[in-house]
């Protein structure tokens, strides 16, 4: 049976934002990430983060980073009890023009076709507005975080291109509690 589905931005979402994460003594865990993770799945809904990472492209770290990086967020989220049930990355340069690079859907038909995921039910968590694009793209309810870029996305850039977000949480751990309400009140 096809499960629910939070799609979750890595960068300034589960991790502290550093601009490019180049070195792995860079990654940080933001606070109530794994707690945040378990109740979603507890509540029945798969996890699954989708993220660019053109700093390959731009030869500024190796893909062999991000596997290591992806590697110990699993092992932090293990420590709560949580887990991620995929981990999509987009390696390419923004001028390459591929499919996968948020907000285009590529990452997310991908983890549907591997986890059986039922997009009907998806959320699209995040700090940038290409999260609440992708969200858009694929009918999703677009949720931002105000960790990362957030709260200055809400501020100046968000009104200026005229997007708003469906829902507004001040991290993860809020955007966990909201989705489940959101989704006991709706019938999409």
């Amino acid at each position: 049976m096809k499960r629910p589905v939070v799609f979750l931005d890595r960068d300034g979402t589960i991790n502290e934002e550093v601009g490019y994460l180049n070195h792995i003594s860079r990654f940080r865990l933001l606070p109530r990430v794994g707690e945040a993770l378990k109740l979603l799945k507890e509540a029945g809904f798969a996890t699954v983060v989708v993220t660019n990472q053109s700093g390959i492209a731009r030869g500024f770290f190796p893909e062999s980073l991000v596997r290591e990086v992806h590697h110990l967020l699993q092992e932090e989220l293990s420590r709560f009890g949580a887990q991620l049930d995929g981990i999509y990355y987009c390696p390419h340069h923004p001028d390459e023009g591929c499919l996968c690079r948020k907000p285009r859907p590529g990452l997310i038909q991908k983890a549907a076709s591997d986890l059986d995921l039922d997009l009907s039910r998806a959320y699209v968590v995040g700090d940038r507005f290409t999260d609440l694009l992708l969200a858009r793209e694929i009918n999703a309810c677009g949720v931002l975080v105000l960790t990362g870029y957030g709260r200055g996305e809400l501020t100046y850039y968000l009104p200026r291109i005229g997007l708003e977000p469906d829902l507004v949480a001040e991290d993860l751990w809020e955007a966990a509690q909201k989705i489940i309400a959101h989704e006991k009140n709706t019938s999409r």
